[in-house]
């Protein structure tokens, strides 16, 4: 007998599944808290919990995450520099930290439209390279010819050695900012997902588990680890698209949408025919648009560990996760005395950092490069046991800034009061330490002027609202989540009815099914194994890959060209039909590539083709051929 395992690594848990090849039944599964920094204890944790006979029979292991999509919600990505050639128009309120525009750039048929300056191109990468961990590279027009790219990537190399990622490599779609901050986020994540992926290897080899690896992207296939390491932002969504996959297969439903809590986000998808719904302009993650291919999701920073925190009078809810004051306590019992003696600050000093709930502690990973004064000042007062925001400083508070600057560097751990804690108190989850939410509970209702039941069972309602809003707002794509809250919250109660089931998954969900129910009018379904649904998704996903090729007619004076443009690269031929033979064999040939690198054999794989053409009346040659390939093939198990 043969097994398949899946493994998900949450921002909260490290979730596992064996499911039986014969049957695809799920016949064991296990939760463990995910660790930060070191991933490592977590994985381990969860195999541990696994039947230990079922493993040296695991033949096919494949892993999901939202690690990606957690860092960049948070802002704790990796030091990059993006640098784009062309003329590029950069919108208000943009959040890139670190870029310079250069000239360069080519037009829509791949002809050069200015010099590239790589003398500027040196410059900044003089300045910056003992600055940051990786630069991420953008030109106008890089689908149609990379070259410009390809310089500025080889001269990066030769200067500094430090990985670089091109626009043109994640995606062939038009919009030269977009791709360049999808290389962007690619760059910060990249150190992430290698450390993940070579944690999972690593402790595959310890165990002696001989079995192909592969991982989840965002639109719910499966990919080759090598490609999952070189392209991580394809992982941004991997987390919310193993839920969506798990819960069709979990509940049945060809057809259903999906909620599901998370340690850091609430996430919103669907899933029609067993098809996830794709996102065709790209994922937006953290407010960014990234071109990015991946499931259609609603998401919001509010999850089972966001950090609730106090503000003139009212609890606020997240972005930030924490570790639960119920789990730290577990571990570090004497924070309970530390919350009975914590003082409140003053009311104009509150922020997400100074809260008198919050607590830091070392994360176990050392300084990298120099700290500031400030930093390390702050660095020094924070030990291996937890210690409170006022116990850091006696006669003044830190700047929530070089706090922040810690966490980002990955040097301390914050801990504080979550919507994991108000279950605790309100009795509806009992996993961790209910003594210590009790008393944190006990401090913020003060500054709320409420009781404890009465805050615990505000932040519950808020978690619940926020679940129907997000949910709503991904069915009608036109209304905006504040407009369903003013129906939800109106002084008449008003249900929105569905016809589409809703499966809840996530690790306490079961607390919030009723509430849900309350809100809207579905078949509101709670499957078995729902709390380790993600990894189920990471398992029973489907190999999918889209493949685009544009060939354009062009024509200069009396010559006729017909160029095709694929993967970065312009072949030009006299006569359409030769360039859409060539076109059609390259498709399917990138396809199946990609496919066998998943592990999937060719008889395994279905390639449909689409094309669309573009003609001007009269014209018996289009002016444009669009070929859409979308190969499609279930990883092969053996029995």
């Amino acid at each position: 007998m043969q097994y398949s395992m899946g493994i998900d690594a949450g921002g909260t848990y490290t979730d596992a599944v064996i499911i039986r090849d014969s049957d695809g039944e799920i016949i064991d599964s296990t939760k463990a808290r995910t660790t930060y920094p070191d991933l490592l204890i977590g994985i381990q944790n969860a195999l541990d919990g696994l039947d230990q006979d079922y493993l040296k029979d695991v033949k096919l292991v494949s892993v999901s995450t939202t690690l990606s999509t957690n860092t960049i919600l948070e802002d704790t990505g990796y030091p990059v520099a993006l640098i784009m050639a062309g003329d590029y128009v950069i919108p208000e309120g943009h959040s890139v930290k670190n870029y310079i525009i250069v000239e360069g750039g080519h037009g829509p048929n791949g002809e050069e439209l200015k010099r590239l300056d790589l003398d500027t191109v040196r410059e900044f990468i003089l300045e910056n390279k003992d600055k940051v961990s990786a630069f991420a590279i953008s030109s106008y027009f890089s689908i149609r010819n990379p070259e410009h790219e390809l310089a500025i990537k080889e001269l990066i190399k030769e200067m500094t050695g430090l990985p670089s990622v091109c626009g043109h490599e994640l995606s062939q779609d038009l919009g030269a900012y977009n791709r360049g901050i999808t290389a962007y986020l690619n760059a910060q994540l990249i150190p992430i997902t290698d450390h993940f992926i070579e944690t999972i290897i690593g402790e595959m080899e310890r165990r002696t588990i001989k079995a192909r690896l592969l991982m989840l992207k965002c639109d719910g296939s499966v990919v080759g680890i090598d490609e999952a390491k070189e392209k991580p932002i394809e992982s941004i969504f991997s987390g919310p698209a193993a839920s969506l996959v798990g819960a069709a297969y979990l509940s049945k439903a060809k057809t259903c949408t999906v909620i599901d809590v998370g340690g850091t986000s609430t996430d919103v998808s669907m899933i029609e025919n067993e098809l996830p719904e794709l996102c065709d302009e790209g994922a937006i993650v953290g407010g960014w648009q990234t071109k990015v291919k991946a499931i259609r999701m609603e998401t919001s920073a509010m999850g089972g560990d966001s950090h609730i925190w106090i503000k003139n009078q009212q609890p606020n809810i997240g972005p930030r996760r924490v570790i639960p004051i119920c789990v730290a306590a577990t571990k570090y019992p004497s924070m309970i005395e530390k919350l009975k003696m914590s003082r409140i600050p003053s009311r104009m000093l509150l922020s997400d950092n100074i809260q008198p709930t919050k607590f830091f502690i070392r994360s176990g990973k050392e300084p990298t490069s120099e700290l500031s004064p400030s930093e390390k000042e702050i660095f020094d007062r924070i030990g291996d046991d937890p210690v409170s925001i006022n116990s850091i400083f006696l006669d003044k508070l830190p700047s929530p800034a070089f706090l922040d600057s810690l966490i980002q560097k990955r040097l301390i751990q914050a801990i504080g009061f979550t919507p994991t804690d108000a279950l605790h108190v309100l009795g509806d989850y009992n996993e961790w330490n209910t003594e210590a939410s009790n008393t944190a509970a006990t401090v913020l209702s003060r500054m709320t002027h409420q009781s404890k039941m009465e805050f615990c069972q505000q932040v519950k309602s808020e978690v619940t609202k926020n679940m129907v809003i997000y949910l709503m707002s991904y069915l009608l794509k036109n209304v905006e989540p504040e407009e369903i809250r003013k129906v939800i919250e109106g002084d008449f109660h008003t249900k929105f009815k569905l016809d589409v089931p809703v499966v809840l998954l996530g690790g306490p969900v079961s607390a919030y099914v009723e509430d849900v129910r309350n809100l809207i009018d579905a078949d509101v379904i709670l499957p078995e194994h729902s709390e380790v649904g993600n990894a189920a998704g990471a398992l029973v996903g489907k190999g999918i890959k889209r493949i685009e090729i544009l060939i354009k007619n062009v024509r200069k004076k009396s010559k006729i060209s017909n160029i095709v443009f694929a993967q970065g690269q312009r072949t030009v031929f006299q006569t359409h039909p030769e360039a859409l033979k060539y076109a059609d064999k390259l498709g399917r040939e990138l396809v199946l590539g990609y496919m066998k690198e998943a592990g999937l054999d060719a008889e395994d794989v279905r390639i449909e083709v689409t094309r669309n053409d573009i003609t001007m009346h009269g014209d018996s040659l289009p002016l444009e051929t669009k070929l859409v390939f979308v190969g499609i093939g279930t990883p092969k198990r053996e029995i």
